[in-house]
């Protein structure tokens, strides 16, 4: 079983004017400052939401063509590198490029 804990020491007169006093129920309290003079607490703030244009990137050619040859690069793997495809795989991957910079951009790509 626990044993309780003693009872605290008694504190320094500068300790004791820090501590709250502890009201009983049948002592009165002063009324506190009407709820009008209180101070109200900060209300959040909201940032608004615009709509804009989703920002147009500009893709240079050299990104453009590193993801066709990334694309067919996969393309080459998943077939096991066999020789004979490769144009084939270029073609493909550059339309898959294109598709998905025109669904991302809403229009041609570059």
């Amino acid at each position: 079983m626990a044993s309780r804990r003693p009872t605290e020491p008694p504190r320094s007169p500068e300790v004791a004017k820090e501590i709250p006093k502890i009201i009983k129920a049948e002592e009165k309290v002063a009324p506190t400052a009407p709820a009008s003079t209180r101070a109200k607490p900060p209300t959040p703030r909201v940032r608004k939401m615009t709509a804009k244009a989703p920002a147009r990137v500009t893709l240079s050619e050299d990104v453009r063509r590193g993801m066709i040859a990334e694309g067919a690069y996969l393309r080459a793997e998943r077939r096991g590198f066999a020789p004979g495809y490769e144009e084939e795989d270029w073609l493909a991957a550059e339309a898959e490029v294109d598709a998905l910079l025109k669904a991302r951009h809403g229009s041609t790509s570059q």
